[in-house]
């Protein structure tokens, strides 16, 4: 696999879609179109979409993307668009949990942390994707909030409130 460029020029408001499967290009357009609608509960925000579209990206693995994103410490999540994206009929996006993990934590005091480490990733529908951005970005909600949310759904996606 090649190396993964930085990402460069991304608005901190702007979620980040990386496009890494390259079979479905109307997948891919149904994507965009949808990520790139006004968000919220009467549609009153713009929605600030940061697209990664580089065949660079093909086939890259979620250790890839997060490994490649993690120098942009304004990022929290970062949403990709890989194969189950595309075959999803509601074109889940798998969110990736950017925070950092203690390491060396105390047994003493964070057993419980210890044995059921944070959620990593979960799918998205791309319309909720704008209030994940956000509210981790603000730290107003949590990754595992969302995850929860994720699981709960019969389909195991989050889908705008």
């Amino acid at each position: 696999m090649n190396v993964l460029p930085e990402i460069v020029g991304r608005d901190d408001f702007a979620a980040l879609i990386i496009r890494t499967d390259y079979d479905d290009e109307a997948g891919w357009r149904a994507v965009v179109a949808e990520a790139s609608l006004p968000w919220g509960s009467d549609g009153e925000f713009e929605a600030l979409v940061h697209l990664v579209d580089d065949p660079t990206w093909a086939g890259a693995t979620p250790d890839a993307v997060l490994a490649a994103v993690s120098r942009d410490e304004q990022l929290s999540v970062v949403f990709v668009a890989d194969g189950a994206t595309m075959q999803s009929a509601h074109h889940a996006l798998l969110a990736l949990n950017l925070s950092v993990e203690e390491e060396d934590l105390d047994p003493m005091y964070y057993q419980e942390l210890i044995d059921s480490p944070p959620a990593r990733e979960f799918r998205t529908t791309p319309a909720a994707v704008h209030d994940v951005h956000a509210n981790l970005s603000l730290a107003n909600l949590d990754f595992e909030d969302y995850a929860e949310a994720a699981v709960a759904d019969p389909g195991g996606v989050l889908r705008p409130v």
